[in-house]
């Protein structure tokens, strides 16, 4: 690991400044990512602002605004602590099976809600140093599109970057249409839909998200649903734990008598962000909740799929998950 100076800040405003004036600083979080990336050599920050000290863990409902009636949840937030508390567990239990789906025990008590949304991917060309990276070192190219890439991007990829986001919070966050809320060194906070806060590689794969350098993730905010009682989180995956998904299923349904009023879908592991699957949302709007329909929809969302070499099981196996997924929705989350 490279030498780095070390700073903590006690407020929002002084951790961003701090960041601000340094275009090479980092932030230190629950740390699950970071120094990872910085024992790897991956990551390369002179400076690592620690914002631990701040006051930004809180789970509380929402009494005013547009996302009255929903819930905050803290940017500092512990994983761990997020998927188990009482009121994300009554009123939003997609957003726990998520959370306990990642990682490890261990690191869901360290990992953090800010974190988990900022993690970088897991492309074992971004970490192998060695290797080609327009993500890790742009311009140098994408060893991942022409090499074994198996476990890469089926949506939404570049020539310039197939990897995946390896995050199954983000997929329900995804689902549930959150909106991340972040603030600068000017002391505004900005809302992000959560929609637009991851990006696609285009030319710039460096680029993550549309978090601007200096800002903190101080919240994110999900709005009231009807649908806790009928949503699913699948992971599908090479190993039932401490394992990335090979695509994962985001699912609720809110029904209208015996129709679908309307479904959320998002999908994990087959894109640069979370996937929402939007085309199989405006299919099922309206049709009766059955296995016919949800293949039907599923097909549809899969059509866009572009496979590489080595992935082309993920259309199947999307579709399949995708299925399987609103079922066991409709069935009360239950497996």
């Amino acid at each position: 690991m490279r030498p780095f100076k070390y700073s903590a800040s006690t407020t929002i405003n002084s951790a961003a400044q701090l960041l601000s004036a340094n275009p090479n600083a980092r932030i230190l979080a629950g740390g699950t990512n970071i120094l990872d990336l910085m024992k790897e050599d991956v990551e390369r920050p002179d400076e690592l602002v620690d914002i631990n000290r701040l006051n930004l863990s809180v789970v509380k409902p929402i009494t005013e605004g547009v996302n009255k009636g929903g819930i905050s949840i803290g940017g500092l937030g512990k994983n761990a602590e997020t998927a188990n508390h009482p009121l994300i567990r009554q009123n939003f239990p997609l957003l726990t099976q998520a959370i306990l789906a990642g990682a490890s025990a261990q690191i869901r008590n360290m990992a953090t809600n800010g974190g988990n949304l900022n993690q970088r991917t897991r492309c074992p060309y971004f970490y192998e140093v060695s290797m080609p990276c327009n993500k890790r070192e742009p311009g140098t190219g994408c060893g991942a599109r022409e090499g074994i890439n198996r476990m890469h991007a089926i949506f939404g990829w570049s020539e310039s970057c197939v990897a995946v986001h390896p995050s199954d919070m983000c997929v329900a966050l995804a689902a549930l249409d959150a909106v991340v809320k972040v603030q600068g060194s000017s002391g505004k906070v900005r809302s992000i839909p959560f929609a637009e806060y991851h990006r696609l590689p285009g030319e710039m794969p460096e680029k993550d998200n549309t978090l601007q350098h200096g800002e903190v993730v101080t919240s994110i905010e999900i709005p009231k649903n009807n649908f806790a009682s009928k949503s699913y989180y699948l992971k599908v995956r090479d190993r039932a734990s401490y394992a990335f998904a090979l695509v994962s299923v985001a699912a609720a349904i809110e029904m209208n008598g015996s129709g679908i009023k309307q479904a959320w879908l998002a999908l994990g592991g087959v894109a640069h962000k979370p996937w929402r699957a939007f085309e199989a949302e405006r299919f099922l709007a309206g049709k009766a909740a059955t296995a016919d329909n949800f293949r039907q929809a599923a097909e549809m969302e899969m059509k866009q799929a572009k496979a590489l070499e080595h992935n082309g099981f993920k259309i199947e196996l999307g579709t399949r998950a995708i299925v399987l997924a609103l079922t066991r929705a409709m069935n009360g989350g239950t497996a």
